[in-house]
């Protein structure tokens, strides 16, 4: 694979097809308020999923900044009562948001195509087909690559300040993992407990979609020996407000 293909769809199975048209047993589950996180694999082809990382390894991957926020030594040392802990959000990765034209990874990312996939009629279809709703139009993009021992604390993703997102809104991750990686997992929370959790770097093109918000974190990721330098997982992330506040 040179460039990304004009249409998300065409880095998808037969199966990815059916959700796209409705027909999978998924299709719509983000619907049900109940239901806040789907992982399917199996959606997007997985020769296509390897040429993907190997793509954006080569192309993009020299304009990531880095995002780290660690856990601020205050949060101990400030702490006036036992058990008083409040953690922020925390997290190490590489990311670049593709919604700037300016920006030199937006242009690596028009380049090998990666943008007009994303901004394809069928990328925004998909992802109101898992969410069982309409979405609007305007969207946001995102690339995160987590490295060796990268990851992201307990969070909720709850932006209450935000009128349009505070009732809830959808992010989809489409996940490319390296060869090199040995795993990484996603953890949340179901009836108020850290109980529920998915590898997330095993099935080539894995297909997460969060209806937001609810807490999760992911864990460090693991490189396979003697790999850490070659060991990535690549996130391409949408996100998604309702046209309605259902």
């Amino acid at each position: 694979m040179r460039c990304f293909p004009d249409q998300f769809a065409d880095l998808l199975t037969t199966r990815g097809e059916a959700l796209l048209a409705g027909r999978h047993t998924q299709a719509g589950a983000l619907a049900n308020p109940r239901t806040r996180f789907l992982a399917l694999d199996g959606l997007v082809d997985p020769k296509q999923a390897r040429a993907v990382a190997m793509l954006l390894e080569k192309y993009l991957l020299p304009y990531l900044r880095e995002m780290a926020q660690p856990i601020p030594p205050e949060t101990i040392w400030e702490q006036t009562q036992n058990y008083a802990e409040q953690l922020p959000k925390t997290m190490r990765q590489q990311t670049a948001h593709l919604d700037n034209p300016r920006s030199a990874a937006f242009k690596v990312a028009q380049e090998i195509g990666l943008v007009a996939c994303l901004r394809s009629d069928s990328y925004r279809a998909f992802a109101a087909a898992l969410a069982g709703r309409t979405l609007k139009k305007k969207y946001g993009l995102q690339a995160i690559a987590y490295g060796a021992g990268d990851y992201a604390g307990p969070h909720t993703d709850h932006h209450p300040e935000e009128p349009a997102a505070a009732r809830g809104y959808l992010d989809m991750h489409l996940s490319f993992a390296t060869t090199a990686v040995r795993d990484q997992y996603l953890v949340y929370a179901k009836t108020g407990h850290f109980t529920e959790m998915v590898e997330v770097t095993q099935k080539p093109g894995l297909v997460t979609a969060y209806r937001l918000p609810f807490w999760h974190y992911t864990t460090p990721l693991r490189a396979k020996p003697k790999q850490d330098a070659k060991a990535r997982r690549w996130v391409l992330l949408g996100t998604f407000l309702f046209d309605d506040q259902a």
